[in-house]
């Protein structure tokens, strides 16, 4: 392996990998605070009323993804105009989009708790938590476009900077307002606003720092012309769908965990966030691929494409296999960080087998997503969620609910086989007709 490439890849992939291990770091905290509290409904409630924010956030995850590829792609062909004209423009469609979600709040919320169906207990308590959240959704999706803007000018550094300090907030504000303050799964909706509104504020003052160094310039009435948006716009409404199929998969499981009661659900929870951490852990290695790959297809070279693309999976690859060891090996040592309530604790080991295994059977799917997402083939992203989502995951559920929440573990550890074998396939098929260039699909 080239030691050059090698040496973008991890001066991209560490501090990304550190921030990214930030996020599910986030909800292992609050999962662990709220595990040892006297009731599991308080973690239920925050289990349930972040689904619910996952699903309405993670809908508008389009504006970081989107955003990285393009700009990557600008950036590789020296455009530095275009480069500040997607910023201007992400932003844009971000306070819009905030400013919407929290107009409709209401039937938004109701909506998607109908979905969900927790115990009026938990459901009270995860609404609460919803309605105070929502209000920082502006600030939350436009610190999404600054990372993924940072981030496709390879500045790792600063978007390691933004995550990390907001997490690290949010994270220091669940101590002080759930243990100090005695206030329970509200107090870690508090929390997590004020470190999204810190987070977004600190996101303006990086991307001011990135412009004072560029020499490119925009025309603001370009802003006004929607016609402008149109690259933005159907790179986005691929990532959209995507996303939507990602998030509704994430929404009915936590549904159908909250219907078997608190005990699964709260369990079901502390497993999907330990899936979590993998998953975002090789994210930062996924974000190296978005950065680089695109930058290497703006550039035409198509020799760095693949050597990129060996070493991210290469990475990946090993640690998909540390997950599983530690996963394996030590079950009882890490349920216990989680939770000391018998009955959460013990729905956990009885599901603890599946969890061993999902971290491989994703593997292709964390590394090629960042892949498609840099060289712009986000209809292929779209087409194979759409058929692990509808074609697979939902009829083996159907098929298996006799088998409780272990059908439920079961369809959702396909799903991700299912799109792995994918987006595998998808990328030799790229490969072979040679459709990597910037002018194909």
């Amino acid at each position: 392996m080239n030691q050059t490439h090698r040496q973008k890849v991890l001066s991209i992939a560490l501090p990304m990998t550190a921030a990214s291990m930030s996020i599910p770091l986030l909800g292992l905290v609050d999962t662990a605070i709220l595990g040892h509290l006297a009731r599991a409904h308080y973690l239920g409630a925050v289990a349930a009323g972040s689904s619910v924010l996952i699903m309405l956030f993670w809908l508008f995850a389009f504006l970081r993804m989107g955003s990285t590829g393009l700009t990557a792609r600008a950036w590789g062909a020296g455009d530095d105009n275009r480069c500040l004209e997607l910023l201007a423009q992400s932003l844009v469609l971000a306070v819009l989009l905030g400013l919407i979600l929290v107009i409709f709040q209401a039937p938004l919320l109701t909506t998607v708790l109908d979905l969900i169906k927790p115990s009026d207990e938990v459901r009270i308590l995860a609404f609460e938590y919803c309605q105070i959240r929502i209000f920082a959704a502006p600030a939350t999706l436009g610190t999404l476009c600054a990372m993924g803007w940072l981030l496709g000018l390879q500045r790792a550094k600063a978007t390691l900077l933004l995550v990390l300090l907001t997490n690290l907030t949010n994270i220091s504000l669940d101590f002080l307002f759930i243990v100090g303050f005695d206030m329970n799964s509200k107090g870690a909706a508090w929390a997590s606003f004020t470190a999204e509104l810190f987070g977004f504020a600190l996101a303006l003052v990086l991307v001011a720092t990135q412009l004072s160094k560029m020499h490119g310039s925009i025309n603001r009435a370009y802003l006004w012309q929607w016609h402008r948006y149109r690259e933005l716009l159907g790179v986005n409404r691929h990532l959209f769908i995507r996303t939507a199929c990602l998030v509704f998969t994430m929404v009915f499981f936590t549904a159908q965990g909250a219907r078997q009661g608190d005990s699964i659900l709260a369990a079901n929870a502390i497993l999907m966030q330990l899936l979590l951490l993998v998953a975002y852990t090789q994210d930062g290695f996924a974000h190296a691929a978005e950065s680089l790959t695109g930058h290497a297809i703006g550039t035409n070279n198509l020799d760095e494409f693949y050597t990129i693309c060996k070493e991210v999976t290469f990475w990946g690859l090993g640690i998909s296999c540390l997950a599983t060891i530690a996963y394996v090996f030590f079950p009882n040592t890490i349920i216990a960080i989680f939770t000391d309530l018998p009955e959460v604790a013990t729905a956990t080991r009885l599901y603890w087998p599946w969890l061993t295994a999902l971290p491989l059977a994703g593997l292709l799917c964390f590394t090629a997503d960042g892949i498609f997402i840099g060289t712009g083939k986000t209809r292929a992203m779209q087409d194979t969620m759409l058929l692990a989502a509808f074609g697979l995951f939902l009829p083996l559920w159907y098929f298996s609910q006799p088998l409780g929440n272990h059908g439920l573990w079961l369809a959702y550890l396909s799903f991700l086989v299912i799109r792995s074998l994918l987006m595998g396939g998808m990328f030799i098929h790229y490969s072979r007709q040679s459709l990597w260039a910037p002018n194909k699909t």
